[in-house]
């Protein structure tokens, strides 16, 4: 397997599924851990991951394709979707494009807000973990696709639907903070998407950025 990407929790590899090339998220072992301890999280987080993919299946939300979870070997295989980029690097190229920037940030408070009103919680909203599928050669069209549900939850509570706006507001301020006013729109498509449980969410993320803005003042 072809070594792609390598993180805290674990490494993505390009490998082969059954004769089709696909991405193998390997969880490895942690050393630090207890071995039962280590196994018992590694088993959980696959399996909640697992979870996420399909409730955002089911809620209307794109996610790649998992083909298999083997949690013996610690591995998720998943489709690879090899025309795609990053949100972050899309923004990258096109972000003095209001249009553009405007069209994607729509898509993504959908999408936050289609997972948020089915209790879906991310965990690591980040321009890194969404990905813009062509279906067009020039990206004029796209689909956007979440990946990485490594930190995800099932979860009922506005406090942690706002700590996941929370985090995705701090992610766009610290690596796209020339961009203007992407979280604004972000969250006014979040809010029609999600419109019951909107309110509250809101109310909370304001809570989570008084917080913050504490946390920074003490140090």
């Amino acid at each position: 397997m072809e070594l792609l990407q390598q993180g805290a929790e674990g490494r993505i590899f390009i490998g082969d599924y059954k004769g089709q090339r696909c991405l193998v998220k390997e969880r490895f072992v942690k050393n630090y851990r207890h071995p039962d301890l280590d196994a018992h999280l590694t088993k959980t987080r696959i399996k909640a991951e697992q979870k996420a993919v399909e409730r955002c299946t089911k809620a209307g939300v794109l996610t790649p394709k998992i083909f298999e979870a083997d949690i013996k070997d610690r591995k998720i295989y998943m489709e690879y979707l090899e025309t795609s980029i990053t949100s972050k690097q899309y923004i990258i190229e096109h972000g003095s494009n209001a249009a553009l920037m405007e069209k994607l940030a729509t898509a993504i408070g959908t999408a936050v807000g289609k997972m948020h009103a089915n209790n879906i919680i991310h965990g690591d909203l980040t321009t890194s973990n969404m990905l813009i599928k062509p279906k067009t050669e020039d990206f004029a069209d796209y689909d956007l696709v979440m990946i990485d549900f490594g930190l995800s939850q099932y979860s009922t509570t506005t406090e942690d639907k706002g700590v996941d706006l929370y985090v995705l507001e701090r992610a766009l301020l610290s690596t796209h903070s020339k961009v203007e006013g992407l979280f604004p729109k972000i969250l006014e498509a979040y809010c029609t998407e999600n419109a019951k449980g909107s309110k509250e969410v809101v109310a909370k993320l304001e809570e989570v950025r008084l917080r913050g803005r504490k946390r920074t003042m003490v140090g």
